[in-house]
């Protein structure tokens, strides 16, 4: 038998702290993991399991489990280097941590390293190395949306469900339109890239009018079926659906399913008529305010980057031209996306952000 481990126990704010630090997306993820080990350990679980949930060994769970156990928050930052000691003591890089979490500056929104240099009497340099230590970023915001559907938790689990187990003899298409795509030109030549200049246009464009990208992204194979509209009805959506109906192979009996948000046009009657006479297609709502479950969202994201973020187009038609060869070109080789995401993972995601912003004092 060995030492029976003592209980780690949180204080709001360090509760608050460690969250913030665990959904990490992107940057410093060494720093989210041990944040996740303290939160496990301060839920009860027992430091085997958490090296079995989170792959790691469980030597490396006690360490960062006992150090924060001496240490708190402050032991969760990457180790002194070799060379010369540190001239900063743990209180005055617990305070910058403090401040940046939890304090605003008086005549701004948020923080800058020059402003909390003169705050706390460090230079800037020591605040820049403090905030990346703890991998935080004042200057950084992001947006989110709740969403508010009551059937939230079941559509999730539907749709994902059709991408990580699609049913058997199945097409499952995720459809969407991207609507109020311009066709923009400069309203002068561009400057070309050279050595020690990047390229320039001007800030302002002629406006040569407006399409509308109706597309369906077939999940398994990453093929995509499109079509343009000047408009985004109901009446061109079922052109669309009339497209895919005898664009898309499909076996006998087989059965198609599409992922679709819930704009207006997908829900009149005359698409439930046309729904009605083609009985093996099936619709699959997402949850309102939850377009990034949508996978062809992805699809729109890389035409928007690929062609329309710097593109010049002098039509409608040589916009929808541009986008039509990309998209054919890509279904030469195409390649699915691949979601990894499982509902009980995204639901217990949005289940930590509700949390977050109950306790939020904004």
């Amino acid at each position: 038998m060995g030492r029976p481990l003592q209980q780690v126990e949180l204080n709001p704010q360090e509760r608050e702290t460690l969250q913030a630090w665990s959904r990490r997306g992107r940057t410093n993820q060494a720093l989210a993991m041990r944040a996740r080990i303290v939160l496990l350990a301060a839920e009860g679980v027992e430091s085997i399991d958490v090296a079995n949930e989170l792959g790691l060994s469980n030597q490396t769970v006690c360490k960062w489990r006992g150090r924060f156990l001496r240490e708190r928050l402050v032991s969760l930052g990457d180790a002194a280097r070799s060379g010369a000691p540190r001239s900063i003591q743990d209180e005055k890089i617990q305070a910058v941590v403090d401040a940046t979490l939890h304090k605003k500056p008086k005549h701004a929104t948020h923080w800058s390293s020059r402003l909390m240099a003169k705050e706390l009497g460090l230079s800037q340099t020591a605040i820049v190395r403090i905030w990346h230590a703890f991998g935080l970023q004042p200057h950084r915001n992001e947006s989110f949306k709740l969403s508010t559907d009551p059937h939230f938790v079941a559509k999730v689990r539907d749709i994902v469900g059709l991408y990580l187990n699609p049913p058997v003899n199945a097409i499952v298409l995720s459809v969407d339109e991207k609507s109020q795509m311009q066709a923009l030109d400069h309203t002068q030549p561009s400057l070309p890239l050279r050595p020690g200049q990047v390229e320039r246009g001007s800030h302002d464009y002629k406006r040569h009018g407006t399409t509308a990208l109706f597309a369906a992204l077939n999940v398994a194979s990453g093929e995509v079926v499109s079509q343009f509209h000047a408009k985004h009805r109901s009446q061109e959506f079922l052109k669309f659906l009339n497209l895919l109906d005898v664009t898309v192979p499909r076996r006998s009996q087989q059965q198609v399913h599409l992922i679709l948000d819930n704009y207006a046009t997908h829900k009149t009657p005359r698409v439930k008529r046309w729904l009605l006479k083609h009985p093996y297609v099936h619709l699959h709502f997402t949850p309102t305010s939850s377009s990034w479950i949508n996978m062809v969202e992805r699809l729109f994201a890389e035409v928007e980057q690929r062609k329309l973020r710097r593109g010049c187009f002098t039509s409608v038609a040589h916009l929808e031209s541009e986008i039509a060869g990309y998209l054919k070109n890509r279904n030469k080789n195409p390649i699915p996306f691949v979601w990894t995401a499982p509902a009980e993972l995204i639901l217990k995601r949005v289940l930590n952000v509700v949390q977050s912003t109950s306790n939020s004092r904004h």
